[in-house]
């Protein structure tokens, strides 16, 4: 795991956020880059939590950073093989989730999210994450579904 250079070699970007849909993501990522020969680009984004009546200490704020990079570090641990012929960049980035992996996106081979159902018929619908990058992304997009969700 290195941290993201910008390399212009064939790239898939997998969006990170922790969740079990996610890890699955980046696993099958990993599995597609192996076969291309590409590398991949895991993104964890963070923003600032938006709210009105109520007050969060700054530091909390501080943090977000410092978390992102956890989840981050922690969901490539559980996903990729040390020493497997993939690198895998890692980037950290302050925005919204879904912009942000749009632009990550721009020139890549794939973009892969995870889809985080929830069960039942609302289950098979798309978040709204997922939903805005298969829309509107410059190229095809894998929403990976957790055997659970």
């Amino acid at each position: 795991m290195s941290e993201h250079t910008g390399s212009r070699q064939r790239r898939i970007v997998v969006g990170v956020d922790g969740s079990p849909a996610s890890v699955d993501a980046l696993r099958w990522a990993v599995h597609q880059a192996r076969m291309q020969g590409a590398v991949v680009e895991a993104l964890t984004v963070w923003q600032h939590p938006v709210a009105t009546g109520w007050t969060v200490p700054v530091t909390a704020y501080e943090q977000l950073p410092g978390i992102a990079r956890k989840i981050l570090d922690d969901s490539v641990r559980e996903a990729v093989v040390e020493g497997g012929p993939v690198e895998v960049l890692t980037r950290v980035q302050e925005g919204g989730a879904a912009q942000c992996l749009l632009d990550a996106a721009r020139g890549a081979e794939l973009l892969v999210v995870g889809s985080r159902g929830h069960g039942g018929f609302a289950g098979a619908l798309l978040g709204s994450v997922s939903q805005h990058c298969v829309q509107h992304a410059t190229c095809p997009v894998v929403v990976i579904r957790h055997p659970e969700a």
